[in-house]
């Protein structure tokens, strides 16, 4: 098994940054990864979906159990069944000056024949590079939001 992080500083508030994760089936509107997004159940803090992402031009599909602690600001998942033989980790929140720190660490497992240590370091890598991809994207996303009313405001003063 392996484990792959990435993390973001997001300048925007927390809790636009933890609503904006919540809010799954919007992720395919901005992230180029990920082809479609179903929620199959959502009942209370739990939800399950259905995943389809790309990685490398090719599909990968799963489907996906998240328990969303509000308190916290920590949403836990699993894959439930789906492409990988493994597939779970953490999503954490934090607030921090002028803005959100936000920390995803996956657990994974893909059984692929003949699977030498090369192919386990690319795949890796490619997880790794999948997981930077979604939180630049919700970075892209949330800043361009933040920063677009000071713009307006600047054209307003003539600056």
């Amino acid at each position: 098994m392996a484990q792959v992080a990435a993390a973001a500083f997001i300048r925007a508030p927390l809790d636009r940054v933890y609503g904006l994760a919540k809010d799954v089936e919007s992720f395919p509107t901005f992230m180029p990864d990920v082809e479609s997004i179903r929620v199959l159940e959502r009942k209370g803090n739990h939800t399950l979906t259905e995943w389809v992402g790309v990685v490398q031009g090719r599909r990968v599909r799963w489907v996906e159990d998240d328990d969303w602690d509000d308190a916290r600001h920590l949403c836990t998942f699993r894959q439930r069944e789906g492409d990988f033989t493994r597939y779970e980790g953490t999503w954490t929140f934090a607030a921090a000056d002028q803005g959100t720190e936000t920390r995803l660490v996956v657990d994974f497992e893909l059984e692929l024949p003949l699977a030498g240590a090369l192919l386990s370091n690319l795949l890796k890598v490619l997880v790794r590079k999948n997981l930077e991809s979604m939180l630049g994207a919700m970075k892209t996303r949330l800043e361009a939001a933040a920063d677009a009313p000071a713009r307006s405001h600047d054209r307003l003063r003539g600056g």
